[in-house]
């Protein structure tokens, strides 16, 4: 029988292992895996096979508000900033003391922890407080991208489920499925980084090979001038604005199916509104932040390509393409550090105009 885990293509050891939770949970869980192992549907999951009476049917009431955001006892912690304050975290953990309003659980979802161990007053210290003091009726769902050292002790009083990217090819039969060309499916599945739900919003996106196109040529387009290099670096965040115009429509369109099962329902308005287009806001930051990203590794297969076509010349005996190596070679470092950069949320036009300008030096 189809459950709310059957959503989660390509994840069947992790699926199967929150099929066999869900049915005796214990108090906390964390979830780990890279960027684009849809890591939130999987907590979504999880919550929702927590509530079920059937362990996730996928079909009920309690799957289907958990589902669609509407389960008052699935509380989603908020962050303001770049790191988890301890105030935050201390919201958290007053809901957690909350009686949950059904017969199931109060569900607690503080997702990227590893940012507890950041900023100026680190705050992981609160959040293993709560989690070595939970209520007998609250279960608390941790996700993070990576584990630093620092959350050995939180690591330690969780069951740890981990999930991997999704293949390409997994994300093509997705997509064909559902009825799109093989091309079409092929760009956007590449492009999505193992993300469903990314590659669905890309593969209706036109923009997206011109986007692709943008990024390949930079190499050619960096004339030497410092005009060039801030000119393309504003073309680029221009189209990462475009990027995003199929996303906030798919947005509109959930939010106004929701207001209208409000209305069937007799709610005059949508009550968890605020709470949605939070989740909205975090959303179409990962999802710029992976067009980021995307870019970047688009442009360091041109560097990639660069680099073997210089080592091919340099042993048919042309030395002069010595240069063209050793730049190609610098050129996938400094894209390298732009990658690492994009985990300090450092501005986004500081950041593409000191990538031009390195790579314009070169």
């Amino acid at each position: 029988m189809p459950d709310v885990f059957d959503a989660l293509v390509g994840q069947d050891l992790a699926a199967t292992a929150m099929r066999a939770h869900v049915r005796n949970p214990v108090h906390a869980y964390l979830f780990t895996g890279p960027v684009g192992s849809s890591v939130h549907d999987a907590l979504v999951a999880f919550a929702a096979g927590l509530q079920c009476p059937s362990n996730g049917c996928g079909s009920c009431e309690a799957c289907r508000l958990v589902l669609e955001g509407k389960d008052t006892d699935v509380y989603f912690a908020e962050r303001a900033g770049v790191s988890w304050r301890v105030d935050e975290l201390r919201e958290a953990d007053r809901v957690s003391r909350r009686r949950p309003l059904s017969s199931g659980y109060q569900i607690v979802v503080i997702e990227d922890v590893e940012l507890t161990t950041t900023g100026a007053s680190p705050s992981a210290p609160a959040l293993l407080k709560s989690l070595e003091e939970p209520p007998s009726r609250t279960i608390f769902l941790l996700s993070a991208e990576e584990l630093p050292e620092a959350l050995a002790t939180i690591e330690s009083r969780c069951v740890q489920i981990h999930l991997r990217s999704v293949d390409e090819d997994d994300l093509v039969a997705i997509l064909t499925r559902e009825g799109h060309d093989e091309p079409s499916a092929r760009l956007a599945a590449a492009a999505a980084n193992g993300n469903v739900r990314r590659a669905r919003i890309l593969v209706r996106d036109h923009g997206l090979g011109p986007r692709i196109a943008v990024w390949r040529a930079v190499p050619d387009r960096l004339t030497g001038t410092a005009a060039a290099s801030a000119a393309l670096a504003s073309e680029i965040s221009e189209s990462l604005d475009q990027a995003m115009a199929p996303l906030a429509q798919l947005q509109e369109d959930e939010l106004e199916h929701r207001v209208r099962d409000a209305k069937e329902m007799g709610q005059r308005t949508l009550t968890n509104r605020k709470d949605l287009e939070a989740q909205f806001k975090r959303e179409q930051r990962r999802f710029r932040i992976d067009e980021l990203r995307f870019g970047l590794s688009a442009l360091t297969e041109v560097y990639r390509e660069r680099l073997y076509q210089g080592l091919e010349s340099v042993r048919d005996g042309d030395v002069r393409s010595e240069y063209r190596v050793g730049a190609s070679l610098a050129a996938i470092e400094v894209l390298a550090r732009t990658n690492e950069r994009l985990l300090s949320n450092i501005d986004e036009t500081l950041l593409l105009n000191d990538l031009m300008l390195s790579l314009m030096t070169l």
